[in-house]
């Protein structure tokens, strides 16, 4: 590979890079805005499950991963307080999922920007 090939190969990768690291910005914008309107956080779940496999082998991974548990465990975690509002527990259980959503989403955005991955990304916190 002459020399010339080798910058394009790595500029190529850094282009690569900063497009899924701004892809991931978007992501994590989606879901702190699905605070107020839900139906953001289930365009930023398409996009990670799009984005995941560009982002093998890459910091961004572990913030797909940590992105689509995000989702789905707090969309179980709804559902089940939803049910449980007939009983009377379920306001606690929405407030624990609602207050777990946001630590979530801040914790891995603050990883992102520092340009560091998520550790053990399929931990609850």
């Amino acid at each position: 590979m002459s020399e010339g090939s080798t910058g394009a190969v790595q500029e190529a990768t850094t282009a690569q890079q900063n497009s899924l690291r701004t892809v991931t910005m978007v992501i994590y914008a989606l879901y702190g805005v699905a605070i107020i309107f839900g139906i953001t956080s289930i365009v930023g779940v398409i996009m990670a499950h799009i984005k995941s496999g560009d982002a093998r082998d890459t910091i961004y991974a572990s913030h797909m991963s940590w992105l689509i548990r995000t989702f789905w465990i707090s969309f179980a975690g709804g559902l089940i307080g939803s049910m449980l509002t007939l009983v009377g527990i379920g306001f606690l259980v929405l407030l624990a999922v609602a207050i777990w959503y946001i630590y979530r989403i801040v914790v891995g955005f603050l990883k992102l920007n520092d340009g560091k991955p998520i550790e053990n990304p399929s931990r609850l916190f």
